[in-house]
């Protein structure tokens, strides 16, 4: 439609659709977003918010609040504008435990449609008849792996925004080693990000410097500039923690205890002495775990699952229990030469006391 073209109305419904739309830091431009959403909001998750909307020009923004603060929701906020803006290619990389859970934040308290893909989904999808299951209005959820992996279609695809939930772990994504990370740097080179972590650094500042080459390679230069003017011999802490503030927010919790009121929690340490059977259970399934010749656990996931079963025989029969049969069907499908099905790590996982359903993000 050229400009000779356009009606009174039309100009009427434009003029509405750029006030709409207003300045990056104006709280306004939550307002029409939020409409319908389903949650009690804190101011800090609105400043956070603003901030990850307030620069279109960046490359995204990293969000480091402390456990337990809402960056979910201070992701969704940003989510939610996007959407009510009508640029709906969106997409949301995360852990596989917490994939789900993504999904039904955003579905619940924002009402926005989700799919959570992996590759059976993806293959039904195209068996139903969709040409690019990608390529849809709805907000697609997926794993740090099956995104790697997925790099060819997902670099078709102009996405206006990528949530990247747990960013520490892309912190060595610097590095060529580091294929998942070197894959989703390469495949949102050119979109727009926003990374969330409680742990923007644990050992080093390198780890820092890594995780800015994935909003931006640009931001710090390469990895022997960084380490010149701000580990080594400069030492610009004050010079770091400006260039820092263009592009990450940081909330701790001594911050908001004015609006946010934290249980006070004592511990309360109770002697246990476990009964002989279940001493046992313990001894025999410890054993299971540490052969070298098990097939019930494929190597490269043994320390995970075996963490998280030590976990579990410290918690619940039933829970244990669940495990282990899910561990018997996958030696029952390896044994009849059937195929594993993707998700049989993610079952595993669903009754541990950490990644299990009752999981907050």
């Amino acid at each position: 439609m050229t400009t000779e073209h356009i009606t009174d109305y039309h100009a009427k419904y434009f003029a509405y659709e750029l006030t709409r739309q207003r300045r990056g830091g104006d709280v306004d431009r939550l307002a029409t977003s939020l409409f319908d959403a389903s949650v009690d909001l804190n101011p800090h998750q609105i400043d956070a918010a603003l901030f990850a909307l307030q620069n279109p020009l960046t490359k995204g923004v990293l969000l480091a609040d402390e456990v337990g603060l809402g960056k979910t929701i201070e992701a969704a906020l940003v989510i939610c504008q996007y959407w009510a803006e009508r640029r709906r290619r969106l997409v949301v990389i995360a852990p596989a435990a917490l994939r789900k859970q993504w999904a039904t934040e955003l579905t619940e308290k924002f009402h926005l449609p989700t799919q959570v893909l992996d590759a059976r989904t993806y293959k039904q999808q195209r068996d139903q008849g969709i040409y690019d299951p990608l390529d849809q209005d709805v907000i697609s959820v997926m794993s740090y792996h099956f995104a790697a992996k997925l790099e060819p279609q997902l670099r078709t695809i102009p996405w206006d925004l990528v949530v990247i939930d747990e960013a520490h772990k892309l912190r060595n994504a610097h590095r060529e080693s580091h294929r998942t990370g070197q894959a989703i740097k390469r495949t949102f080179a050119g979109s727009r990000k926003l990374l969330l972590t409680a742990t923007p650094l644990q050992n080093s500042l390198l780890e820092l410097y890594g995780l800015s080459t994935v909003i931006d390679d640009q931001l710090f230069g390469d990895a022997i500039s960084f380490r010149r003017q701000f580990m080594r011999g400069g030492n610009d802490i004050e010079g770091l923690r400006r260039r820092l503030d263009e592009f990450a927010k940081r909330t701790l919790r001594r911050q908001v205890l004015e609006y946010v009121q934290y249980t006070e929690r004592k511990a309360l340490t109770i002697p246990f002495t476990p009964s002989q059977d279940e001493q046992r259970l313990y001894h025999l399934v410890s054993g299971y775990l540490e052969r070298e010749d098990s097939y019930g656990v494929p190597t490269r996931q043994r320390h995970l699952v075996s963490l998280v079963i030590r976990k579990l025989l410290a918690s619940s029969t039933t829970a244990i229990i669940q495990t282990l049969e899910t561990l018997k069907e996958r030696l029952e499908a390896l044994h009849d030469r059937h195929q594993v099905e993707q998700d049989w790590l993610e079952r595993l996982l669903k009754w541990s006391p950490k990644f299990g359903p009752g999981a907050k993000l």
